[in-house]
């Protein structure tokens, strides 16, 4: 899946959670990724993440942010 389809999925998660308060809304964002997105979704969200994440609505980055692994 390219990049551009992965952030354009991300951002439409953020903007069906756009409604809540930002510390609720990401956690529903990531919580959302964690449930519903396959494996492979996942890493490529994670390592576009990690290399910038431009294009990322704020919320979105943080939800992505918050489910790296603790190192």
């Amino acid at each position: 899946m390219d990049d551009k389809k992965l952030v354009y999925m991300a951002n439409q998660i953020g903007k069906a959670f756009a409604y809540q308060d930002e510390a609720a809304s990401v956690a529903s964002i990531a919580g959302h990724i964690r449930s519903f997105w396959e494996p492979r979704m996942k890493k490529a969200i994670l390592a576009y993440e990690q290399a910038g994440g431009t294009g990322l609505d704020s919320r979105v980055l943080a939800a992505v942010r918050s489910l790296r692994p603790a190192q």
